[in-house]
């Protein structure tokens, strides 16, 4: 079995979310330094960070804004719903043929 080298290396982490992560890690038993080693080999066998990352959600445009608040409009019957329903491909096409 080789023994790897091991290099200290600093991390900044706020005061307040190092000691939330130290009780919760403490509470599984392991300590900082060991999850951050299972992350960074997680990192470096998957490829791929070992969790997900989502980004800020889209802020819609002017048309979608308002195409959202009729559709609300219409769901609390604000406005009256008075859009065409179609049974099948066949009346949509009739109308659409008509107009």
């Amino acid at each position: 079995m080789s023994t790897a080298t091991v290099k200290p290396t600093t991390v900044r982490i706020e005061e307040g979310l190092k000691e939330q992560a130290t009780e919760f890690l403490d509470s599984v038993g392991l300590s900082l330094n060991s999850y951050l080693n299972l992350a960074v080999r997680q990192l470096v066998n998957q490829r791929k960070i070992p969790f997900e990352i989502v980004g800020r959600a889209e802020v819609p445009n002017e048309a979608t804004r308002r195409a959202m608040v009729i559709a609300e409009a219409h769901e609390l019957g604000i406005l009256p719903d008075d859009s065409p329903s179609f049974n099948n491909a066949d009346e949509l096409i009739s109308f659409l043929d008509e107009g």
